[in-house]
């Protein structure tokens, strides 16, 4: 599982506002193996975490370069599942390693979006001239889209389905991203709304599409940080991107499979024009 909440404003009006703040919960088995956030690539121009999960190693949830890229997975919530379908992380680490925009990309990857399990993906260039953002879902339209300016959400749905923890997180999120804070308090606020575990039940949207799975189960994933005893939000992520090309990138990452151990790493960084 995963939720992704975001502003794409391409061409803010105020010198100080951001083109991009996202937040990220990457929501997995504590044990499931994977590296935290730092540079890869040909130029060590990538910065993600990494799965190391056997035969998936090198896929990743989220990522950005130097060069202005950005990718986005999220999976999609669906009892059936085919053992023969390719791994969905390589559809990040692909993008952000394949000299080819955006949409391009996504086109090709609807075009295989059968041979995976379901995902949604968002591809993103942030450029001195332009800066273009997609999303695909292979159980919804057999299209990508641009998206245009605005605050979006993502879960375990398609993008902007009305789950509650979705609606609810984003409610949150809107009132932070709203505020006049500095880099700082932007950064701890959206931790705080990524790192909110209140159950959003009953929530019979959700219910149908997981239907299949147990209840509790389902009433776990309802909360925008998810917590079981194996399972759940490990990596909470931050990026800011604001008009002069910086970046701020904070991963706040789950150590020791311990739900009480927490490390932080952050990078600042500036797009190459």
């Amino acid at each position: 599982m995963c939720i992704i909440f975001f502003k794409f404003d391409p061409r803010p009006v105020s010198k100080n506002a951001y083109r991009l703040i996202l937040a990220s919960n990457r929501d997995e088995f504590y044990n499931r193996p994977s590296k935290a956030a730092d540079w890869w690539g040909s130029g060590k121009d990538i910065l993600s975490g990494l799965d190391m999960e056997e035969g998936k190693e090198g896929g990743t949830w989220l990522g950005i370069s130097k060069r202005g890229k950005l990718s986005a997975l999220t999976n999609y919530l669906e009892h059936k599942y085919n053992p023969e379908g390719l791994g969905r992380g390589f559809l990040v680490s692909n993008y952000m390693t394949e000299n080819v925009d955006s949409f391009s990309y996504l086109r090709k990857v609807a075009s295989e979006g059968q041979l995976y399990n379901g995902f949604n993906v968002l591809t993103a260039e942030f450029r001195a001239n332009e800066d273009t953002m997609c999303y695909y879902g292979n159980r919804g339209s057999p299209e990508p889209v641009c998206l245009k300016a605005g605050i979006y959400g993502l879960s375990n749905s398609l993008l902007d389905t009305p789950w509650r923890k979705m609606q609810h997180g984003k409610q949150h999120f809107t009132s932070v991203v709203d505020k006049t804070l500095p880099p700082e308090g932007l950064v701890q606020e959206l931790l705080q709304v990524l790192n909110d575990e209140e159950l959003n039940t009953p929530d019979p949207m959700q219910e149908r599409q997981g239907e299949g799975y147990k209840k509790d189960w389902l009433k776990a994933l309802s909360a925008v940080c998810v917590r079981t005893p194996s399972y759940g939000t490990r990596t909470n992520t931050i990026i800011l991107i604001d008009s002069e090309n910086n970046v701020s990138f904070t991963e706040r990452t789950m150590l020791n499979c311990d739900v009480t151990q927490w490390s932080t790493k952050s990078f600042q960084f500036k797009l190459q024009e």
